[in-house]
Order: structure tokens, then sequence, then C-alpha cells
């Protein structure tokens, strides 16, 4: 479904257990960027009725996230870490038509997010099959699933507003862009690192 070049190596859960204070903190700072572009995407785009109605509630759902990752980290002891640089998302925004129309400008800001929730939603299912940690393999089960709805949202409003665009085929530009982003990524204990 998520159309992915390249999976993680399952290693990748070691180095996230090995760390779970840093994980967790900048899982929790994934959900508020999260949060944030589904509010940006809303203010650059407000005509389109629906996409504001579906990504206020997505928004919504992501500032949830955000706050049950910080009582996870409360609840151990951990204190939430300043927000942390995103370098696989900050490479994949490369990607994104910066001289185009507002069209064009949208669609590619409504792929580079189905991009991001679909590796997020890999990620999590790894953890969720790998990580030792009970509370951890349910928490990151129900957030998979969470990704996997976000995924289809973003990119069924590409679909639904680029007609004028051949979607499909910027789709699998950027699905080969991020494949060889992420060759060098993996080895960190952050969601996407």
């Amino acid at each position: 479904m998520l159309h992915l070049k390249l999976e993680t190596d399952p290693r990748w859960v070691n180095i996230a257990e090995s760390n779970l204070e840093e994980i967790l903190t900048d899982h929790a700072w994934c959900e508020q960027k999260a949060a944030t572009n589904a509010i940006t995407i809303i203010t650059l785009n407000s005509e389109y009725t629906d996409l504001v109605t579906d990504l206020l509630l997505l928004a919504q759902e992501e500032l949830e996230h955000f706050k049950m990752v910080h009582d996870i980290i409360k609840k151990r002891g951990y204190k939430l870490g300043r927000e942390r640089k995103d370098s696989y998302v900050n490479e994949l925004y490369k990607f994104m038509n910066k001289g185009g129309n507002r069209l064009q400008s949208m669609v590619d800001r409504l792929l580079f997010s189905a991009m991001i929730e679909a590796r997020s939603c890999e990620r999590f299912k790894l953890l969720s099959k790998e990580i030792k940690d009970p509370e951890l393999s349910r928490f990151y089960h129900d957030l998979m699933i969470s990704e996997a709805g976000h995924y289809t949202t973003f990119i069924g409003f590409a679909r639904k507003y680029g007609k004028e665009i051949d979607v499909d085929k910027r789709w699998k530009e950027l699905v080969n862009f991020e494949s060889e982003i992420i060759k060098k990524y993996g080895k960190s204990e952050t969601i996407h690192g």
C-alpha cells in the first residue's frame, strides 16, 4: 500500500531501544511538526472546504499524538527535550517544486506529506513488531494504523485536486527520490534517522 522502495533494516529498532528517551522526544516533535504541516496546507489552500475540514481533524489528531507521546515521556520519568532537526524531512523537502503554480505547489506539498506519513507508518510498524517493550509495541501498532490513514488522506487530496497534473508520475518520482535519501538513514535513535 505504501509503495516505499526501501524498507528499514530491522536492526534500527535495536538502536531506538538503546535510547528510548531520545526516540520518544524525537517522535513527540515529529507529531508537532505534522500538526503544523497540516495547518500550513490549510492556510495556503483555504478555498478547498473538504481539504480544510479533513486536515483540521488530522491536525487535531497529530496534536493528540503529541500529547500521548508526551504522557509516555512523563510517565517514564523522562523530559521532553528540545525540538530536533529532522534531516530526512529537510532532504525530502528539496524534491518539492518551488517554481510552479499554486496547484503544483499544493500537489507537491500533499505528496511530500504523504511520503512522510508513509515512512513513519513503516517505522511504526517495525517498532510495533520488534520492540521488546509491550506498552510501546501496542502504542506503535495503533499509531501505524493512524499514519496509514494520514498517508491516504494526503495522497487522496493530491489525486483529487491534481487532475491537471500527472500525480501518479510525480508520486513515482518522489518514491524514487526518497529511496535514495533513506539509504543514509536508519542509524540513529530518531523516527526518521
